[in-house]
């Protein structure tokens, strides 16, 4: 059976004592949230700590934002595994859209991170997903595979989340038709060895249309930007209800 895995991917914002005080409003709306869905927040580096402590003996998992391919080195900037896994980080986002874009990622360093967080025992989410000027060429398809093939070379499929981000729904209010998404991941679906992994959806995730996304059947959850930000509004997403 498939897992239900909602991520908040945060990106470049809120410090400590905001992330403290979002979790003070959003843990108490997780009352009725069903066992099976499994909740992640994706938080900045310097508040995966606070995050850590804060969520012990909660249902959340602490997750990062990206991951280097080395356990240690001269790499500015950048992040080991056993350094996240140290703060009690459990997931982390590989190959997001906006790292690849800014900060030169590419499908082989994406596939070197993926095989990194597995080493370290962490469970990556691997981002997928075309620009408008692809799919308006009707390269959707095309871009997605290659995006998977070289992505997953020696990757174990059995720890493992992909998310579907079509960049052009990325923080632009549009979101992709969830029968498009659903057909879309559908396809992602017969491109793995393991039929049965976490497949999401990402591109504008809001409480308007979460529920009308996750009633869809290929569709196994979201990773949601701007709409995580807010305790009430991730709130909603985590507690979608389908028809």
């Amino acid at each position: 059976m498939r897992k239900i895995v909602i991520a908040g991917n945060w990106k470049m914002y809120k410090t400590q004592g905001e992330t403290l005080d979002f979790l003070r409003h959003f843990l108490g709306q997780l009352a009725d949230t069903p066992d099976g869905r499994e909740i992640v927040l994706c938080a900045p580096f310097t508040a995966l700590g606070a995050l850590s402590k804060s969520l012990h003996g909660a249902r959340i998992r602490v997750g990062a934002q990206n991951i280097h391919w080395l356990p240690e080195g001269a790499f500015t900037g950048e992040i080991s595994g056993d350094m996240l896994r140290e703060l009690g980080v459990r997931y982390v986002i590989v190959g997001h859209s906006e790292r690849r874009q800014y900060f030169g990622d590419t499908d082989e360093t994406v596939n070197l991170r993926l095989q990194a967080a597995q080493k370290c025992g962490l469970i990556p989410i691997l981002c997928v997903g075309e620009t408008k000027s692809q799919r308006d060429a009707g390269e959707t398809e095309a871009v997605i595979t290659t995006q998977i093939e070289k992505g997953l070379v020696d990757v174990d499929q059995n720890n493992l989340v992909i998310a579907y981000e079509p960049i052009w729904a990325i923080g632009t209010g549009d979101t992709c038709e969830a029968a498009d998404a659903n057909q879309v991941i559908g396809g992602i679906r017969k491109l793995l060895k393991n039929p049965n992994i976490t497949i999401q959806y990402g591109g504008s995730v809001k409480p308007s249309n979460v529920d009308e996304l996750m009633a869809q059947p290929e569709i196994d959850g979201a990773l949601v930007g701007g709409a995580s930000l807010e305790p009430e509004s991730f709130a909603r997403i985590v507690n979608f209800q389908c028809p």
